[in-house]
């Protein structure tokens, strides 16, 4: 008896889930799936549309002979690289109508045309016309003949749908696309922009922490950056940031800091004399981390902030008999507990990183150093119009986070469990 429940039990389970997994499968698997799909299909935007035979239809009155009317059909393929095969043509005429020279490829029955036009390249353009007598004598109605739809059919082959798969789009993105400088502008900016707020959200924490006058009014404050909206925050650091108009440029000229204007969302490198040595800096891609610090570093600092509350102040109250200052309880207490929080917050923050669009677009569009991989996948997706490439990079970003956590896990997830 207790078994047959068991079993009643978990077929029930499996139908209770079923809802679940399949908008799993809807929302989530399957979009992954046809990226991946797509990454080994040599397909572009306009290879998308499906291709149809087609036909525009114009009714033209003959003023010579009003008995009859000329009927043009503008006949096309609407695909750019498919051929359609056994198109076929088809539209009734009204009864007291009959086709004059009809077309050899097309013959009359039971007062409807059929055609037969055999098969369509790509690109394929054809103006059929028909001439129609009016053998009732009564007035011609162009509306009521330009309300008849032809029907048009044909066989073709779907480009997203066949199975013929190529290599050649992952070529193209390790050989031909500038692949390796583009992977190091995405490292350097993932790597320092995550080790940046990492570094500020500790400092934010640290000072927060401490019992002062409009403690809790400074949290809200700090954490600005990350609910404001990215577009007018972009847009206002844009403003600031112009080289003619911006506030940065007019402080830094007028206290002689700089000699010139300096466009740091439009200038690539900026050469810098340090001891006699001259430092090439990128300029325009330092910006662009310094602003992704500046937006993201409060969700460090809610972690942080969030472990060091709860941290015992015994601790702390032992290192002060034992006569410890501050950078030694930082180093010896504070960073040891919240070693875990950091250690996850990287992880996050890497891949967030790494997969990050908006900022870049919204503030260089890719330009003067600062291209990543997810901008190359949105210049070759919709402004090359190269869809197979756009997805066989964006698998190769899915591969290279796949591996980063591999390493994370394995080297760096142990010790976060241990902490």
């Amino acid at each position: 008896m207790s078994d047959t429940l068991s079993k009643i039990e978990k077929r029930t389970a499996y139908i209770l889930l079923l809802p679940a997994v399949f908008l799993v499968f809807s929302i989530i698997l399957f979009p992954i799936f046809a990226n991946v799909w797509i990454s080994f299909k040599e397909v572009g935007l306009k290879d998308i549309r499906i291709p149809e035979p087609r036909a525009k239809k114009i009714v033209k009155s003959l003023k010579d002979r009003p008995d009859e009317i000329k009927i043009i059909y503008k006949l096309r393929n609407s695909s750019l690289i498919l051929d359609i095969r056994d198109v076929k043509f088809q539209e009734k005429i009204p009864k007291d109508f009959e086709p004059l020279n009809l077309d050899e490829r097309c013959q009359l029955k039971s007062n409807t045309i059929y055609c037969n036009f055999g098969n369509w390249k790509a690109k394929y353009k054809e103006n059929f016309q028909v001439i129609l007598v009016n053998k009732s004598g009564k007035k011609i109605d162009k509306k009521e003949i330009k309300s008849i739809k032809p029907k048009l059919s044909g066989k073709s082959d779907n480009i997203l749908l066949n199975t013929n798969f190529t290599l050649k789009n992952f070529k193209k993105v390790f050989f031909q696309n500038e692949f390796f400088d583009l992977l190091s502008t995405t490292f350097y900016y993932t790597f320092f922009g995550t080790v940046g707020s990492i570094v500020f959200g500790i400092l934010a924490a640290q000072l927060v922490n401490q019992k002062f006058f409009g403690r809790t009014f400074m949290r809200s404050i700090l954490l600005f950056p990350y609910v404001g909206p990215v577009v007018a925050l972009a847009y206002t650091w844009e403003l600031l940031l112009d080289p003619y108009s911006g506030t940065l440029n007019n402080l830094l000229l007028n206290f002689q800091v700089i000699q010139e204007p300096l466009n740091l969302l439009g200038q690539k490198y900026l050469t810098i004399n340090f001891f006699g040595f001259d430092l090439k800096l990128r300029l325009a891609l330092t910006t662009v981390i310094i602003f992704e610090i500046w937006r993201y570093f409060p969700l460090a600092f809610l972690f942080i902030l969030a472990r060091l509350q709860a941290v015992p102040k015994e601790l702390y109250e032992a290192a002060d008999v034992d006569g410890a200052g501050p950078i030694q309880k930082f180093i010896s207490i504070t960073l040891p507990q919240i070693m875990a929080v950091i250690s996850i917050l990287f992880m996050i923050r890497f891949i967030w990183n790494f997969n990050k669009f908006e900022d870049i677009f919204l503030l260089t569009g890719g330009a003067s150093g600062t291209r990543t991989l997810p901008i190359n996948v949105y210049e070759q997706g919709f402004t090359i119009s190269d869809i197979g490439m756009g997805s066989a990079v964006s698998i190769v970003i899915v591969l290279l986070l796949l591996i980063f956590m591999f390493i994370y896990f394995r080297l760096l997830g142990r010790r976060a469990d241990e902490n």
